[in-house]
């Protein structure tokens, strides 16, 4: 059974961690995102990878190279001019992909979910596609998807609505608990036969709800396990603290201090500078950044300021962020 990993979006949310990567090449906690999930796929005996590139493919490519250091077999496929969708990417990787079930999971996730038992339950659902859910327990800003007492989707809804701590502690109100898309599906390969040829389309929007509609049965299997997408910066930053084994700050390479300094809750890429004196409190600071002496930065992300100037445009949904020195500063708040 083949795996497909879905690399090819822009990670506007994550700029300017982003500025001269793809968001599943970004390090996390001394690898490429993307390699874990490269390793994750292939503890299930997933290891014949395939991955879809668009923006910055190149930095996806040095990340994993041919997928030997991650226990997997990778092959390519280069969306271009323009980045084709969740579904597209399955119509132009449709060589690869033809024959057999496979799974398709999200290049920005960290997750210990059971795909073995997620196989199990979609061959026993007679299904064309599973998606794999688990309980949004926090509310968190994803889309409801809603589930019939059969074990199949029925509806996707808005996004879920925080509940307040009084609320969640009220007996007498029986708030359930809404169901949100891991990003993990398993399909089998006749779903292709419904994935439009040439041009962008969307896996829920013009391939599930259409065939839903139409009477078809996409299953749904609500998965135990912990998960994690690192989709913003804030997220990324609490991800990587919630996860690292020891320690509360995490050093790349080559990063050096030239005297003593107070770092808590932070992660440093590599090539970073710290000069005398400096007190960083849950802060990133990206590859390349120099520290001066003496300075504080605290719920912040750093990247060197020559980058941003060096971009076309910065993202619409880019965090807001002002030049300091040498360095762009980005307030989490």
């Amino acid at each position: 059974m083949k795996a497909m990993i879905l690399a090819a979006g822009f990670g506007t949310r994550l700029f300017p961690l982003t500025i001269d990567r793809t968001k599943p090449a970004i390090p996390f906690l001394g690898k490429p995102l993307v390699g874990y999930v490269a390793e994750y796929v292939a503890k299930f005996g997933l290891t014949d990878i395939v991955v879809n590139l668009h923006h910055q493919p190149q930095s996806v490519i040095d990340a994993l190279g041919d997928g030997s250091n991650f226990g997997v077999n990778i092959q390519y496929t280069i969306e271009e001019p323009e980045i084709l969708g969740t579904a597209g990417a399955l119509d132009l990787a449709r060589p690869h992909l033809e024959g057999e079930t496979f799974v398709i999971i999200n290049g920005k996730i960290i997750t210990d979910i059971d795909i073995a038992a997620a196989i199990v339950a979609h061959k026993r659902s007679g299904a064309i596609a599973t998606m794999v859910l688990k309980e949004n327990h926090k509310r968190e800003k994803f889309t409801v998807v809603e589930v019939s007492d059969e074990g199949y989707i029925t509806k996707f809804g808005p996004h879920a609505t925080p509940v307040t701590e009084a609320e969640l502690r009220d007996t007498e109100h029986d708030i359930p608990v809404p169901l949100m898309f891991t990003g993990i599906h398993i399909v089998e390969p006749s779903l292709l036969d419904l994935v439009p040829r040439g041009g962008f389309s969307d896996t829920v929007t013009d391939i599930y709800i259409p065939y839903i509609k139409s009477g078809g049965k996409i299953a749904a299997h609500v998965a135990a396990g912990e998960w994690y997408e690192l989709s913003t910066i804030p997220r990324y930053l609490d991800i990587s603290l919630a996860m690292m084994k020891s320690g509360d700050v995490h050093f790349g390479r080559n990063c050096t201090m030239s005297g003593m300094a107070s770092i808590k809750d932070s992660v440093i890429w590599d090539d970073v500078r710290i000069g005398d004196g400096v007190t960083l409190y849950r802060t990133i600071v990206a590859d390349g950044v120099k520290i001066e002496d003496g300075e504080h930065f605290e719920n912040v992300a750093i990247v060197n300021a020559d980058m941003v100037r060096s971009c076309k445009e910065i993202p619409e949904k880019a965090l807001k962020g002002y030049v300091q020195g040498e360095n762009y500063i980005v307030p989490l708040n």
